[in-house]
């Protein structure tokens, strides 16, 4: 069986200022501080000596293809990106960047933000666009119902509020 997997759909090229500063600092971090450190150890192991057993020297050869890696991914996704940071011209529905609040047939309450794919944090409550919910909310007003196709069946969400901060 091939290892090969087919490249992943870089998603919607759109991101908020808050998410650029985030990929930014993070493409920051990696070339002028992480880097640095991992090749000043390399080079630090690679002076013991023999390299074919020096675990420190083939982990950090690892770390350094790693970094290198996703710091390319980064400039090249970067170059891509079109940061959005204005307001739609009908803030009274939902577009890209608005924080919507939900509730569903229950009565229980949900609020989310429709950002980038490159800024994806359930945690944060940020969802991408590119998601079912963001597609079905795309365009929708207040007190509209959507229907999303989920996993465990149909779900229904009214909105509630349509916030742009």
């Amino acid at each position: 069986m091939s290892r090969y997997r087919p490249p992943r759909t870089a998603g919607t090229p759109l991101i908020t200022p808050e998410g650029e500063a985030r990929l930014r600092a993070e493409l920051h971090e990696l070339w002028h501080v992480r880097r640095p450190e991992v090749t000043r150890s390399v080079s630090e192991a690679a002076a013991q000596g023999d390299r074919s057993e020096n675990a420190e020297y083939t982990y950090g050869k690892k770390m350094l293809r790693e970094i290198d890696s996703r710091v390319r991914f980064l400039s090249k996704r970067l170059e891509n990106l079109k940061v959005v940071d204005s307001r739609p011209a009908d803030p009274q529905k939902v577009y890209f960047g608005a924080w919507v609040s939900l509730e569903d047939e229950d009565g229980n309450a949900s609020r989310y933000r429709i950002v980038g794919p490159d800024e994806l944090d359930l945690k944060l409550n940020l969802i991408s666009i590119d998601s079912p919910l963001a597609r079905a909310l795309i365009g929708k007003g207040l007190d509209a119902e959507i229907t999303v196709q989920a996993p465990t069946g149909e779900k229904h969400w009214y909105i509630v509020a349509i916030d742009y901060h």
